[in-house]
């Protein structure tokens, strides 16, 4: 898909055909002859576009004859089969040409809607570095939303295990930890663009700007700082509920067998009275009663020792 931008005198957003100076050029899973027509008319490298298009293309930035291309993941969340939400993160790539900046991913990503709505204070289509800026500031509130998501979802499913400990809470803490794995990787690699940016001025920055990319970073070490603090709170809740699971079986396995040890006595004064031999009692008229008795005192005298030592 190939979608064309640009503010115009009113500073109002609007569609067009043809890229102009002053555009942005959005693309999202292009076709091939999408990919060629943005390379030959904005004199950019066909390689660049496809590798914003590989969802394993580690965040970079390069500078190339005064153009600046950018590549850094930003955060998106699917679905697994059972309807749980699934946190992963895929490359996004910004190139920053004479004459229009252009975005290119694999999927549609809602980062973006905000600018195709003008809902960004001070955005401009032809303003292209501070537009750039504006997207890695768009994409790390993304991050910050999600991680906060995850957390709430963090403190659901452990408030689920606590009432009863089911493979489905555990397969969704796993899945958080997994998206966690994800944010801390594709932030800190975010967070070495940045760096860059600021250090080696591959773009060219005015006062407010500079600002804002300070801001950008300062929110980008946060995210990292709260990707990893939840990461140790969910690996660390995952180890005590491995351990829980451990301990309950082990409780259950002992009740078991204590129940199977107290019922094996009537069993077998049962099986030594049913033999075909001379027993003890065997002429009393109260003989069955008295091998019941026996077997009572033997199976209650055995479950009170159990049961002093806690065993149930």
């Amino acid at each position: 898909m190939l979608e064309i931008f640009k503010s115009s005198e009113t500073k109002v957003l609007e569609q067009v055909d043809e890229i102009t100076k002053g555009c942005w050029v959005h693309m999202y899973a292009p076709t091939e002859q999408e990919i060629n027509r943005v390379a030959d008319e904005a004199n950019i490298y066909v390689d660049f576009i496809k590798d914003a298009l590989d969802d394993e293309e580690r965040p970079r930035i390069e500078r190339d004859n005064g153009q600046v291309y950018i590549i850094v993941d930003y955060p998106y969340i699917t679905h697994d089969d059972s309807g749980f939400p699934i946190y992963e993160t895929i490359p996004i790539g910004i190139v920053l040409t004479e004459e229009c900046i252009i975005t290119v991913s694999l999927k549609d990503t809602p980062i973006l809607e905000v600018f195709k709505n003008n809902k960004i204070k001070e955005f401009f289509t032809f303003k292209k570095n501070r537009f750039a800026l504006q997207i890695l500031a768009i994409i790390t509130s993304y991050y910050l939303r999600y991680l906060k998501q995850i957390n709430k979802r963090t403190n659901d499913i452990e408030r689920e295990l606590h009432q009863s400990m089911k493979n489905k809470e555990l397969y969704a803490l796993l899945a958080l930890e997994k998206s966690l794995v994800y944010f801390m990787t594709s932030l800190k690699s975010n967070k070495v663009v940045l760096d860059k940016i600021l250090r080696f001025s591959y773009i060219k920055m005015y006062e407010e700007d500079k600002d804002l990319l300070e801001d950008v970073m300062i929110e980008k070490v946060q995210a990292i700082e709260m990707a990893e603090t939840y990461s140790s709170i969910l690996s660390g809740m995952m180890d005590a509920f491995a351990s829980i699971i451990s301990n309950n079986l082990n409780i259950r396995m002992k009740f078991l067998t204590s129940i199977t040890i107290i019922l094996s006595f009537p069993t077998m004064v049962a099986s030594f009275y049913g033999m075909n031999v001379d027993l003890p009692f065997q002429q009393n008229g109260h003989a069955f009663l008295i091998t019941l008795l026996f077997a009572g005192l033997l199976t209650g005298f055995t479950a009170f020792i159990f049961w002093k030592k806690k065993y149930f």
